[in-house]
């Protein structure tokens, strides 16, 4: 199998990379970096991505294919700038590829574009789905071929101004002694183009019953949220931002509540860390990110995947990235 501190594609810059089975092979779908120099700053300006490649693998120890250009910010009549972290569901016959970009009020939206082949390309709805907001969608299609939608992302994802319903550009987030904010969860109807209900905000409780605090950045959601099912538990894993590391919490019920139960990975090169985890021939896999191929660049990101192993009681294994 590849290496922990290999790259899949060394051509491009990627990051944030989704990863499914489609068709018997995997599949991952990356945001792609530029390969520019940009200055840092909370609100995300770096990271100023315009398009999608698709990536595909044929086994674990078999070469990444690059399949192009998937979807422009061009090509998408809603979009400005900033084609983050995307994800993609397979449903009706028909691949769907879900992404963030900013509106042309500077706003973050989740707009959705369909294909007919897991490797594009993809077509994209004339507008946004109606009341989606903030970044990083992750699909869940459960085994009742119900469609779950998790996203949310702070600080330059937004998720701050959204605690009223409506957008408030000077909002904060909760004070540290307050609860933490969880992402959203959203049902989608059968086409997959629009949310079923309102999105939901979900609760992440402590090993006590209590929300996780904000002011507990070890373990409080930032952003980059995955679910997977394993065991009959739903996992949901997810980015803490400040802390730099992946790290998970399990429920019985989609849409939570969820008890955080531990870290998965711990910090990698860069400031960010973003992630997915999927099960391939029998073996699972988990997808992350980090900034070695450019140095240590923030907004210049390379993918690689490691294995990912459970305990007998259910616990994930913590994986260091660098350890060999």
């Amino acid at each position: 199998m590849v290496k922990r501190n290999e790259p899949l594609v060394t051509h491009i810059y990627t990051a944030d990379p989704s990863a499914h089975v489609f068709e018997g092979k995997l599949y991952i779908y990356p945001s792609h970096d530029l390969d520019h120099e940009k200055e840092s700053n909370d609100n995300g300006d770096q990271y100023d991505m315009e398009d999608y490649h698709v990536l595909s693998m044929e086994d674990a120890d078999a070469p990444c294919v690059d399949h192009g250009e998937a979807l422009h910010v061009r090509d998408v009549p809603w979009a400005k700038q900033q084609l983050w972290a995307p994800d993609a569901a397979f449903k009706n016959d028909t691949y769907y590829l879900f992404f963030p970009a900013r509106d042309g009020q500077d706003v973050f939206r989740i707009g959705v574009a369909t294909s007919q082949s897991p490797s594009g390309p993809f077509k994209p709805e004339p507008d946004y789905i109606p009341g989606s907001f903030s970044i990083d969608p992750a699909v869940l299609v459960d085994d009742d071929d119900q469609a779950y939608m998790y996203f949310g992302g702070l600080w330059g994802g937004q998720l701050e101004k959204w605690q009223t319903g409506e957008f408030l550009q000077d909002a904060d987030g909760p004070a540290p002694s307050e609860p933490a904010l969880g992402p959203r969860v959203a049902r989608l109807t059968d086409d997959m183009l629009t949310f079923a209900d309102a999105p939901k905000e979900i609760l992440i409780l402590d090993e006590n019953g209590e929300p996780l605090l904000a002011g507990d950045e070890a373990r409080r959601y930032f952003e980059g949220p995955w679910v997977h099912k394993h065991g009959g538990l739903y996992y949901l894993s997810y980015s803490t931002g400040s802390t730099h590391r992946i790290v998970y919490a399990t429920s019985v019920d989609p849409e939570g509540p969820f008890q955080y139960r531990g870290v998965i990975l711990t910090p990698v090169i860069g400031w960010t860390t973003h992630h997915s985890i999927v099960r391939f021939k029998e073996r699972w896999y988990l997808f992350y990110h980090d900034s070695s191929l450019s140095g240590g660049a923030d907004n210049k990101r390379c993918v690689k995947f490691t294995e990912l192993l459970y305990n007998e009681d259910g616990t994930i294994r913590t994986i260091d990235p660098y350890d060999n």
